[in-house]
């Protein structure tokens, strides 16, 4: 059994991978190896460092997706997954899982430490430290690494300096921290490089180096939610979005029908999952080819391809099917007689060629499937795409992620009106002024400053209306009248909740969601009845599964071991 002394010791000499990303010839051995008094002092020095951490990112960049979506409730295994696949989503996984390795998030962990123990931080060329960006990326990379380690292992060994010795790495020498105590230590630790810009080293293959790093100011914000800091989040949230010269509308890609009579679809939508997407904030880049190094094989699991026999392992659960057809889709459209706007719904008795046409159509657009005959019976004929997962990259951040993320951490800090305007409406002048009602915008102050020159009705919409046609004009996708603020705020969460469902399916984020969701109440069964319905389909709730639910009711069984 792997013990903690093991999962330390194994990374306690820093080690920087040059692999695919800057070369494709070098392989494990060709690491460059630590020098005890050896100083990061020189650009080439840095760039090889931080390229190195890059390529430790890579060991975790399927776990991280497969982690937090297979234990979710919106992606069930076919016959065909593997059975580490099956262990994950049945929590059933042990430490000889291969998806369940600390001690690659350690390695990550250890070479940051070893970076910001030894970068020359002194260093000056004209006024200006010539490390500081690379400094406060690797530290974000340290941050996002220990709020992996935490949110799949409930508490973890932390230390910030490198181990160098044997000695060292005996885990009493170290206290265990929580997700929230990590979050609390880092929100310090990375506040004074919120502005802090991102080195550009240029193109790296086809893709900015700029994506290879998450904003700082998002991960303030992600760690500030999972503190229970919900204003400091949505001020880090909005910071982030509306920051002056580099802005982000939520732009107004969506899937939706085209006329009427609900007969032809036009899809924006898809494409916004490919790695040129302006929605795609971070990447953990991958190589193309296993000569190169580490190759991500999430297209194997969501997708049928060659190497799998056509056989895809993962597709979408009966609860996520049940979600995105109960959806109201509403359009606004011209009437062809009097050319006045009219607003029209689907009947509920209406057929549609394929059944997942029905309500939201984000799940239609990014999962298909065909028929295709096949001449060996190895092969599947029944085969899918994933348009999530169409790239050799893994993307971990999406714009809409943030805007979801800034509503959850709104509607906590006691401005529901606001929160569901991001849902509904978007964010924008015009509309926060319309929408919001006077006390709530006076409470939330600066949080609701949307510049009316670059937040443009014309760049912004509700992420409902993403699929779920005209949101805005839906009269009864709207916040009821309720008994106390806090039932709003209960009610707002809970569109939240199915909002995060229909647009980041898939994407590994979902059960981190309801864990945190969870935390917020205080209530752990708000998870387990979530994942407990994930095979569930019908209004009956057949399929529950009340043992997975008795399971997950204790928060000890959310985590992987550890040891």
């Amino acid at each position: 059994m792997k013990t903690i002394y093991k999962i330390i010791i194994a990374v306690a000499l820093p080690l920087w991978g040059l692999g695919g990303l800057t070369s494709c010839s070098e392989t494990d051995s060709d690491l460059v190896s630590f020098v005890e008094d050896n100083r990061l002092n020189s650009p080439n020095d840095t760039v090889y460092s931080l390229m190195g951490i890059v390529n430790k990112m890579q060991v975790i960049a399927d776990r991280t997706i497969l982690l937090g979506e297979l234990r979710g409730d919106l992606t069930a295994l076919t016959e065909q997954a593997k059975l580490d696949l099956q262990d994950i989503a049945n929590f059933s996984a042990g430490t000889d899982n291969p998806y369940n390795n600390a001690r690659d998030y350690y390695a990550i962990v250890q070479n940051c430490n070893y970076f910001l123990a030894n970068a020359d931080t002194a260093l000056t060329k004209r006024g200006v430290k010539v490390f500081e960006k690379e400094y406060a990326v690797v530290k974000v990379y340290r941050a996002w690494t220990y709020l992996q380690l935490a949110i799949n292992y409930g508490s973890v060994p932390f230390f910030t300096e490198p181990i160098l010795a044997e000695k060292d790495a005996d885990p009493s020498r170290y206290p265990h921290y929580d997700v929230e105590q990590i979050a609390n230590y880092f929100i310090t630790d990375l506040a004074p490089y919120a502005d802090t810009e991102y080195p550009a080293y240029g193109s790296i293959g086809s893709l900015d180096s700029r994506r290879f790093y998450y904003p700082v100011r998002v991960l303030l914000g992600d760690l500030c939610l999972w503190a229970g800091r919900y204003r400091e989040a949505a001020t880090y949230y909005h910071d982030y979005l509306t920051k002056q010269g580099a802005s982000h509308p939520t732009g107004t890609a969506k899937v939706g029908w085209t006329k009427y009579d609900f007969e032809e679809i036009s899809d924006a939508y898809a494409s916004q999952f490919s790695d040129n997407s302006t929605e795609i904030l971070t990447i953990i880049p991958m190589e193309t080819s296993e000569y190169d190094g580490i190759m991500s094989r999430l297209t194997d699991v969501f997708n049928s391809t060659a190497d799998n026999n056509y056989f895809y392992q993962a597709t979408h659960s009966a609860a996520y099917d049940q979600l995105s057809h109960s959806q109201r889709y509403v359009l606004v459209y011209n009437d062809p007689v009097s050319q006045l706007p009219d607003t029209v719904a689907p009947a509920d008795t209406m057929t549609y060629q394929n059944e997942a046409m029905r309500g939201d159509l984000r799940q239609q657009s990014i999962y298909t499937l065909r028929n295709q005959a096949s001449t060996s019976t190895a092969q599947s004929s029944l085969r899918q795409t994933c348009q999530k997962y169409s790239s050799s990259n893994v993307s971990i951040l999406r714009l809409q992620h943030v805007y979801l993320r800034f509503a959850e951490a709104l509607n906590r800090a006691g401005y529901p009106e606001s929160a569901f305007a991001v849902l509904k409406y978007g964010l924008c002048k015009d509309y926060i002024d319309r929408y919001i009602s006077a006390g709530e915008r006076s409470a939330a102050s600066d949080l609701l400053a949307f510049s009316e020159y670059t937040f443009l009705r014309e760049q912004t919409q509700g992420i409902h209306s993403r699929g779920s046609g005209n949101a805005n004009a839906d009269t009864t996708y709207v916040i009821p009248a309720l008994p106390s603020a806090a039932d709003s705020i209960l009610y707002v969460e809970n569109k939240i909740c199915d909002e995060m469902a229909l647009e980041t399916a898939g994407e590994g984020l979902r059960f981190y969601d309801l864990m945190r969701l969870s935390m917020h109440r205080g209530d752990p069964s708000f998870l387990a009845g979530k994942v407990a319905l994930r095979n569930a389909s019908g209004t009956g709730a057949s399929n529950y599964d009340a043992a997975l639910f008795s399971l997950l009711s204790d928060k000890k069984n959310w985590y992987l071991p550890l040891e």
